[in-house]
């Protein structure tokens, strides 16, 4: 039973179970309002499923690749509600997320704002129904993408306004049920931060 939270697009909480599926789930396609209704979907997904915080096994988060804003607010609220919760986290690439149950090559694509995209390739998924991620997550210009992405006329593109928090759940659970690797603990931003640290301290005359 997972907690899972995703903010790499819109914002999404749920709460799905390996047997039950998926037990209560909230989303909304608003990219700026992350802060304001991740802790109100908690509760409300909570309450929905009736599963008490002890009987999870963990917090599912989805670590992008999304822009930094929206995206350290969901890896922040499961890092914190885990924390308190005494269960684990267990980050995983959001855009595998979305390729959860396609089982044609498919080219996953998410508004990384600032007039570029992020973009991962699947060739499918394997024998146990996880999806098999030939290339990426990468960040590029949308005019770039066709000189990118190796074999790209071989895929199906399909661009996803939102990640599904379900769907981040299910994929953990099917990765814990077959002894798959998560993902890492650092965020995908695939950019540069804005403000970097001088490489030495300024001079004052």
């Amino acid at each position: 039973m997972l907690l899972a939270i995703d903010t790499s697009a819109g914002t999404s909480v749920a709460v799905v179970d390996r047997d039950a599926g998926v037990l209560a789930e909230r989303s909304s396609a608003d990219t700026r309002g992350h802060a304001e209704i991740v802790g109100r979907f908690i509760r409300e997904c909570l309450d929905e499923s009736g599963i008490a915080v002890t009987a999870l096994s963990g917090v599912a988060v989805g670590m992008g690749p999304g822009p930094f804003t929206g995206l350290r607010v969901g890896i922040a609220a499961a890092r914190a509600f885990a924390f308190g919760a005494g269960k684990p986290v267990v980050p995983v690439v959001s855009h595998d997320a979305i390729a959860f149950g396609l089982v044609e090559p498919t080219l996953i694509v998410t508004d990384a704002r600032r007039r570029e995209i992020y973009w991962a390739a699947y060739a499918g998924s394997d024998e146990v129904g996880l999806p098999i991620r030939a290339h990426g997550p990468a960040l590029c210009k949308p005019d770039e993408l066709a000189d990118v992405v190796p074999g790209f006329a071989g895929y199906t593109r399909l661009d996803a306004a939102t990640v599904s928090a379900a769907s981040v759940g299910l994929l953990a659970e099917g990765l814990f049920l077959h002894k798959r690797a998560f993902a890492g603990d650092e965020a995908l931003y695939l950019r540069s931060p804005d403000v970097t640290m001088s490489a030495g301290p300024k001079r004052v005359s």
